[in-house]
């Protein structure tokens, strides 16, 4: 059953992408924050300005079955009323403003405060003193409007009442005439005094009425909280726009760094190798870790210990009988080389023979025999002299000074190797170091540069890729594996080693050994052997000016000694297997 994915590992993952992208985040955000100052400045500036109204009841108010609002007063439908045409039109009298009465209405609204019999009237304008006399203009309008309907309803009642006195004092008068005419006694008169009684009572009435609506007063309301002089704008809101704008900025800052990040082939941490390339990773060295083109890592050191992990898995791996492991990467560069001499150099320290083979032609001057520079053995003869016939693998050997067990096979002449990893010597090479030694490294060109990578893993039992961060693509590294799958050889896992761009070089003639030989004092009697050393190479333009002191110029060659410490027989079988 897989297991579960730590959340720390997604949440190293997340902070990676933001380390790596974060001018985009940055820049993102930044954008946002000016795009919502530069919104604020543009946005027209908008005072407000509003005025609590306390509504008083009157005869013909009447509240809705069911309303929100309770009490005689229905305070919604009062709400409505504040930005009617009506009111609208008495504003923009008091206003005296040239703008119609329908736009100026657009520019006000109503809040029904919860529980209370008030309206508070808001207006919005483009300067403060608009906004404080279009409140109170809409709130005085209210009331006039508001009082206006009242009294009219007022004068109808008594206009209405009145006409009833009138007519019941024309029919009262007309009693009073047919009552004196009519016999007393009679049944005419009694008629006539009872309703001569009722008319007078329900004149007496409507009168009473008549004087309670003429002496009563009309209160429609009063302004409890006049319009105040707004001193900030309330739209556009700062603070919330610059806020937004910043948010927003954030967001698509990091959605366009994960974007960038899904769609970026370049390898950036060793999570990179395993998940978007489906490669295992036997080692992720760091800038601590990562060796050096002055020497091979100490055994002890924290590099040193990750390359004897290393080992113990690869060797966990292979199968019996496998002796041939290539190094090969996914990009140009000298990853293979650090991954290559390490490994074979960890190897040899468990006791068995192990030999290196540098078959990764540099890319560049400054790349010149790393191996060599490494490990402290001669860059020539090697593997190129050997494939071309000039040399014998025995010569073509050098065993390293500081790790016995150790032989190396290097590249040699760069000109002479093209074209020669395919051949028939190179297979006979392998397997003659097949009988002789316990384990044989190549150091293989990347996948990406040369065709011989695959033409070595070819010929190799199991197979290790180097992957340096920033420099390899994911496209290269799923192509290496696909070589390495179609020509069978079983590709154990990836080495992820950070980027060696800033890593120190040192020169070709660094960390080779060398004598010191005097100019004018020779040692005649010593034998040197033409295949042991290399030709002495002054500057062109003549001879050097002597130096200051006394008289003896001292000249610095490099000298292959490693031979040298073989017994004579051993040179001479050397020989006669090269004459042969």
């Amino acid at each position: 059953m897989e297991a579960t994915r730590p959340v720390s590992a997604d949440l190293s993952h997340y902070l990676g992408v933001f380390r790596r992208h974060w001018w985009l985040v940055l820049t993102a955000t930044g954008a946002g924050l000016a795009v919502g100052a530069a919104v604020t400045q543009a946005l027209p500036k908008v005072y407000e300005s509003s005025t609590s109204v306390l509504v008083s009841p009157v005869d013909q108010d009447a509240n809705a079955s069911g309303g929100r609002t309770k009490g005689a007063i229905n305070l919604d439908t009062e709400a409505q009323l504040v930005p009617s045409g009506a009111v609208a039109a008495k504003a923009a009298a008091l206003l005296r403003s040239p703008v119609a009465p329908v736009e100026l209405a657009r520019d006000v609204s109503v809040e029904v405060p919860a529980n209370t019999t008030v309206l508070v009237i808001r207006f919005e304008a483009d300067n403060p003193k608009d906004a404080q006399a279009g409140s109170h203009a809409f709130a005085e309008a209210y009331l006039r409007n508001r009082e206006e309907a009242a009294r009219s309803v007022l004068d109808q009642q008594i206009k209405t009442l009145n006409l009833k006195v009138k007519q019941l004092t024309t029919n009262l008068t007309s009693v009073n005439n047919r009552l004196a005419k009519a016999p007393r006694g009679s049944s005419e008169r009694s008629n006539l005094e009872s309703l001569r009684s009722n008319s007078q009572n329900q004149l007496n009435n409507l009168t009473g009425r008549l004087n309670v609506l003429t002496t009563s007063t009309v209160g429609a309301g009063s302004i409890i909280s006049d319009a105040r002089l707004p001193e900030e704008p309330t739209s556009p809101n700062a603070m919330l726009n610059i806020a937004g704008g910043t948010m927003v900025g954030l967001l698509a800052g990091l959605g366009l760094a994960f974007v960038r990040e899904r769609f970026d082939r370049r390898l950036r941490t060793a999570a990179d190798v395993r998940d978007r390339a489906r490669i295992p990773v036997l080692a992720a060295l760091d800038e601590r870790t990562t060796p050096h083109f002055d020497d091979v890592l100490q055994p002890y050191g924290p590099g040193g210990r990750v390359f004897n992990r290393l080992r113990n898995e690869i060797l966990a791996s292979l199968n019996t009988g496998d002796q041939i492991i290539v190094v090969t990467g996914a990009s140009r560069g000298s990853s293979t080389t650090l991954v290559a001499a390490n490994l074979a150099a960890s190897l040899a320290r468990t006791g068995s023979d192990v030999v290196l083979i540098g078959a990764h032609l540099p890319d560049s001057v400054v790349d010149a025999a790393p191996l060599a520079r490494m490990l402290g053995v001669s860059a020539m003869p090697g593997l190129s002299d050997l494939l071309a016939g000039r040399i014998g693998l025995a010569k073509a050997l050098q065993r390293t000074p500081r790790i016995p067990s150790l032989r190396v096979i290097t590249t040699g002449g760069a000109a002479t190797a093209a074209g020669l990893m395919q051949s028939q010597r190179l297979r006979d090479t392998l397997e003659a170091l097949r009988r002789q030694t316990g384990y044989v490294v190549i150091e293989a060109p990347s996948t990406s540069s040369s065709a011989d990578a695959q033409s070595l893993a070819s010929l190799a039992d199991a197979a290790i890729l180097a992957v340096e961060l920033r420099r390899a693509k994911r496209p290269a590294l799923l192509d290496a594996a696909e070589q390495l799958s179609r020509v069978g050889t079983p590709l154990l896992g990836a080495v992820v080693l950070p980027s060696l761009s800033g890593l120190p070089r040192t020169s070709p003639t660094d960390n080779l050994p060398a004598v010191a030989l005097t100019a004018q004092r020779p040692d005649e009697t010593a034998v040197l052997d033409e295949d042991r050393t290399q030709q002495l190479r002054l500057p062109q333009g003549g001879a050097r000016p002597p130096r200051q002191g006394d008289g003896t110029e001292e000249v610095t060659a490099i000298i292959d000694l490693t031979s040298a410490a073989k017994p004579s027989g051993g040179a001479q079988a050397t020989k006669a297997g090269d004459q042969k």
